[in-house]
C-alpha cells in the first residue's frame, strides 16, 4: 500500500479550540499559509512555519506530521 505524509493541524487546532485566524495572529504567520497547512494543501513544508506552529501549539513536529495510508492508490 502507498503511504503519504499528512498534516494534522486541523485536528490539533480543534482540540485546542483555536481558529486559523487566531493561530496566524499568535504565531505571526500569514493567514493564507495557515489556511493551506490547515487544509493539508501544502506541498513543501517550511521549517520556520512548522517551528512557529509547534511553539504556539506546544507540540512536536511528529504530533503534526504523520505517515498514513494513501487512499485510493
Amino acid at each position: 500500500m502507498a503511504k503519504k505524509l499528512t498534516l494534522f493541524l486541523k485536528e490539533m487546532m480543534d482540540e485546542r479550540n483555536i481558529t486559523r485566524y487566531e493561530l496566524a495572529k499568535r504565531a505571526d504567520i500569514h493567514y493564507p499559509t495557515i489556511d493551506r497547512y490547515y487544509k493539508n494543501k501544502t506541498v513543501r513544508y517550511d521549517n520556520e512555519v512548522l517551528l512557529k506552529i509547534c511553539l504556539d501549539l506546544d507540540c512536536e513536529v511528529g504530533d503534526l506530521l504523520k505517515i498514513v495510508e494513501a487512499e485510493g492508490e
